[in-house]
């Protein structure tokens, strides 16, 4: 009885596992997206006008701290507890 205990936590163990890399690998994206989105941004912000600069870095400051927190959650391994 004790084995089968135990090789039902050694693949509960690997299903956690699993998940987490899947949980690190869709936040690395979703930063990666972020980015892309933040330089599209810094972009508009050249050629736009007086009026559409407050909207455009409003956005900028928003995607800096989304980009900041999932950083953080990939540096200290806290996207590994996403998945239990």
């Amino acid at each position: 009885m004790g084995e089968i205990i135990q090789l039902h936590e050694l693949q509960a163990a690997r299903d956690r596992a699993k998940r987490r890399h899947a949980d690190h690998a869709q936040l690395a994206s979703a930063v990666a997206i972020m980015r892309d989105n933040l330089a599209a941004v810094a972009e508009q912000i050249r050629s736009a006008t007086a009026a559409e600069q407050p909207e455009l870095l409003d956005r900028v400051e928003k995607l800096v701290a989304l980009i900041r927190y999932g950083m953080n959650m990939l540096d200290t391994g806290t996207a590994a507890t996403l998945g239990r």
